[in-house]
């Protein structure tokens, strides 16, 4: 059983926040690009973890995140995705996980993370290219990466950076959230 406190050489043991089950868990707040705040500082309400949406729901909710500039909130709802989608899918949803996360990175100004990550999550997605299923434009979410990852050589402003999801064309991709 583990300690509820953390301490080492030199270091006074700290309590570590814990959540119902005892599982550590950071209650700091946390800013949108979902960095630490200090403790009583205001910050971004957190998404909650393990919601059950389906995958048009999960991508919608992950877009709105997106063009809010929470591209660490976004991966959130899309890791929620991959660990519900069905074995044959979970690599696409890792895939798009990673791409906000590497948006995330890009937008904190770690240029190496958001290169690593953006194209591990372009690498993960482009089996499905051709399938393109819930109407994700794969491809243009790869071309999307390619672009940043060339360009990146400092923190860019995670809004106007963020991709669309859904191919503009696509059946799925000509509704209320997508953009041309």
């Amino acid at each position: 059983m583990s300690s509820p406190t953390r301490s080492g050489p030199g270091r006074p043991a700290v309590r570590r926040d814990r959540d119902e089950e005892g599982r550590a868990r950071n209650a700091r707040p946390r800013d949108g690009l979902g960095r630490p705040l200090p403790y009583g500082t205001p910050g971004v309400a957190r998404q909650p973890e393990g919601v059950s949406r389906t995958p048009g729901e999960s991508l919608t909710e992950a877009q709105r995140l997106l063009d809010a500039g929470m591209p660490f909130h976004a991966h959130e709802v899309l890791e929620d995705a991959w660990k519900a989608a069905p074995e044959e899918e979970r690599e696409l949803w890792r895939g798009l996980a990673q791409l906000a996360v590497g948006l995330t990175h890009a937008a904190r100004g770690n240029v190496s993370g958001a290169v690593a990550l953006l194209d591990r999550g372009a690498s993960a997605i482009a089996p499905y290219a051709e399938a393109m299923p819930h109407g994700i434009g794969v491809t243009e979410l790869a071309a999307w990466s390619r672009e940043l990852t060339g360009s990146l050589s400092g923190p860019v402003p995670a809004a106007e950076t963020a991709p669309r999801l859904r191919a503009a064309d696509g059946e799925a991709g000509s509704g209320p959230d997508a953009r041309g």
